[in-house]
């Protein structure tokens, strides 16, 4: 039987979660409904019935008026709230109204199916052209910049090492896995995740003797697995406290030797190395700063090198629409973080750096069930994620975030692709 690994206790806790639900100083925007006219509450209620009522869902209001064809169930317990967070907030505001418990349904994962998959669908035309107007700018605070990265990879990698531990399986790897086949089990997932990093580090042609960069360290399970295969591994992150986690499991593994973790930015990697892996880490980078990552990528690679890329993606038409905007998972979850797509990547790799796209294959289903482990797992443990002082709003949120997640893999709004990058000359 696999032993589930004991992770040390977090010495440095970034922020005091022991709050009531919805608490006005932790959750100012949560805690209650914005203001918002009538006029601004009911436009938005007759945009919402117009588009509800064409969806395979079923949306009822406190008042039993139902919206929809059929379908999974949302029902919405605070009409005023709602339709105010939405007329003033938009996509943002209809997370945060989750937030709040102002409309809950049985089926989270189904409602939000629906809705990823007819975003198209949900603004009308008119609306969507003026997106410029309504739609909320990032935040200068949230731009990547070296300074900038820090901070928003602290916000959420920082939290806790005890949280993730929660509902990650015990190879504490927070990417997707690679089932063999469906529906997954829990007690798979341990594998599965080995299986995925065993694919990158094959493709990444990882072995004895192989000087290895990881940019994005997560909590050190490829760069033990890269080690025991005899690779000499150079591991980047700005998470202190996964940095801390991944050291100990190195110091225990038995290959200090072999394994050095730096708490660097990607941009002030130094030295050449036969190979280069980073797993869904670009999605932190943010578009301003993709050519600099790929560039980075191409420098630190040795001529004959191959870099294996995880990266999540979405059609590119829609991140050209969502690139400037400020979204719900940025706000709470992702600050500065940006999902390419296939055509974005291909493009920076061409325009920015000697390498070649060799290989690229996708397998967002196997996202989607990897999410809906973590899901459930962190559902059945609310009482341990309460222990360590993280309150209803923070559940209901990390609850909506997973299930938002998955919603959008299994719609085929998101996929997750590995891709061989290979740069000419000769090789060690």
């Amino acid at each position: 039987m696999t032993q589930v690994e004991t992770v040390p206790a977090t010495r440095h806790r970034t922020h005091d979660h022991r709050a009531l639900p919805a608490d006005a100083e932790r959750w100012p925007d949560v805690a209650a409904a914005p203001r918002a006219s009538w006029p601004t509450r009911a436009v938005t209620a007759s945009v919402l019935k117009r588009a509800l009522r064409r969806l395979p869902l079923r949306v009822r209001f406190s008042d039993s008026t139902t919206l929809g064809l059929g379908g999974p169930l949302i029902e919405v317990h605070d009409p005023k709230a709602f339709h105010a967070r939405i007329g003033t907030r938009g996509l943002i505001g209809f997370g945060e109204s989750y937030m709040a418990g102002e409309w809950d349904t049985p089926d989270l994962v189904g409602a939000l199916t629906v809705l990823a998959a007819h975003a198209a669908d949900l603004i009308p035309p008119p609306l969507q052209r003026l997106r410029g107007l309504w739609a909320q700018r990032q935040p200068d605070a949230q731009r990547n910049t070296p300074d900038g990265s820090r901070s928003n990879i602290s916000r959420h990698y920082d939290l806790s090492n005890e949280l993730f531990a929660l509902f990650l399986d015990e190879t504490l790897t927070y990417s997707s896995a690679v089932f063999r086949g469906f529906p997954a089990d829990w007690s798979l997932l341990a594998a599965a995740q080995h299986r995925k990093i065993d694919r990158l580090l094959d493709l990444a042609d990882v072995h004895e003797g192989t000087r290895l960069l990881e940019i994005g360290t997560g909590w050190g399970r490829l760069a033990l697995r890269a080690a025991a295969r005899g690779a000499h591994v150079t591991s980047l992150t700005l998470s202190q406290e996964q940095r801390e986690l991944a050291l100990h499991r190195v110091r225990e593994a038995g290959y200090a030797d072999r394994v050095t973790i730096e708490l660097c930015d990607y941009r002030e990697a130094r030295g050449t190395y036969d190979a280069v892996v980073s797993v869904e880490m670009i999605e932190a980078v943010g578009a301003e700063f993709w050519p600099v990552y790929f560039r980075t990528l191409d420098e630190r690679l040795a001529p004959g090198g191959r870099v294996a890329l995880q990266a999540i993606t979405m059609p590119h038409e829609r991140m050209l629409a969502a690139r400037d905007t400020y979204t719900w998972i940025q706000k709470y979850v992702f600050p500065g973080g940006l999902i390419p797509s296939t055509q974005a990547i291909e493009q920076a790799v061409r325009d920015h750096t000697t390498l070649t796209v060799a290989e690229r294959d996708g397998f967002g289903a196997h996202y989607a069930e990897t999410l809906r482990l973590w899901r459930e797992r962190f559902t059945d443990r609310a009482e341990q994620v309460d222990a360590l002082g993280f309150d209803t709003t923070f559940r209901r949120l990390w609850t909506f975030y997973l299930a938002y997640s998955e919603a959008g893999f299994r719609a085929r709004y998101l996929d997750v692709q590995q891709y061989l990058l290979t740069k000419e000359g000769q090789s060690r």
